[in-house]
């Protein structure tokens, strides 16, 4: 699949709460968070909203289709990745990576410290994709109040807090 990797516009906003929808299907494979599949997600004027005032990214197909998007946030001299989804026709060809690196290069360039995320423990796409890219998982000591409040907040959603870490990639010299 060809595709182009850009920075994302307001007029993409429609198409990313279809994305994060066909990625959540991965979760149906995991008996524990398949209920992640019908979940609900961001609309299309909080993308916008996210578009017009934060770093967001998305991959475009040869046919000018979206089919994957990362948005992050610049909180604290870091780059907090929230978002990272990948149309699940699209998946497994390296699209997600790309997206990461977009994030990272973006980090890099700002002279930000780190890249951070919250994601799910042990699942291959996930803790697992990201230790692949240089990430590391934080232990409760290395956790900084900021990550520790999203993760609360994300456990206050529903989201098992026992399945869910926090990761850091340190970009200091």
């Amino acid at each position: 699949m060809t595709c182009v990797l850009r920075r994302a516009r307001v007029e993409d906003a429609d198409a990313l709460p279809d994305i994060e929808r066909s990625a959540a299907r991965l979760f149906a494979q995991d008996p524990d968070l398949a209920w992640l599949v019908d979940a609900a997600v961001i609309c299309g004027p909080e993308h916008r909203q996210r578009i017009a005032t934060c770093p967001v990214w998305v991959v475009e197909a040869a046919d000018r289709c979206i089919v994957g998007f990362l948005s992050a946030a610049v909180t604290g001299g870091q780059l907090h990745i929230e978002e990272l989804s990948v149309d699940r026709e699209a998946q497994g060809q390296g699209l997600g990576r790309q997206l990461l690196q977009a994030a990272i290069e973006h980090a890099r360039d700002q002279r930000l410290l780190a890249v951070t995320l919250t994601t799910f423990r042990e699942l291959p796409w996930n803790e697992l994709f990201y230790r692949r890219s240089g990430f590391v998982t934080l232990d409760a000591q290395q956790i900084d109040p900021r990550l520790q409040q999203l993760l609360d907040e994300e456990a206050a959603h529903g989201l098992p807090r026992h399945r869910r870490c926090a990761m850091r990639l340190d970009l200091r010299p």
